[in-house]
């Protein structure tokens, strides 16, 4: 029998891998909720600028 491939040691099995858990800590988060609600928001606000201002089709 051949002998087992270590894993996990050495640089050639780690190669093109990053941990980006550690940035992910400082990032802010927000649900997606939110950003669909605003999205909703801003469309109809924009919608309601173009009737106040007679650019209604």
């Amino acid at each position: 029998m051949g002998k087992k491939k270590q894993t996990g040691s050495g640089l050639q099995s780690s190669a093109g891998l990053m941990r980006y858990y550690e940035v992910d800590e400082t990032t802010y988060h927000m649900n997606p909720k939110y950003i669909m609600i605003g999205g909703v928001l801003i469309g109809l606000l924009l919608l309601l600028l173009n009737y106040s201002f007679g650019l209604w089709p």
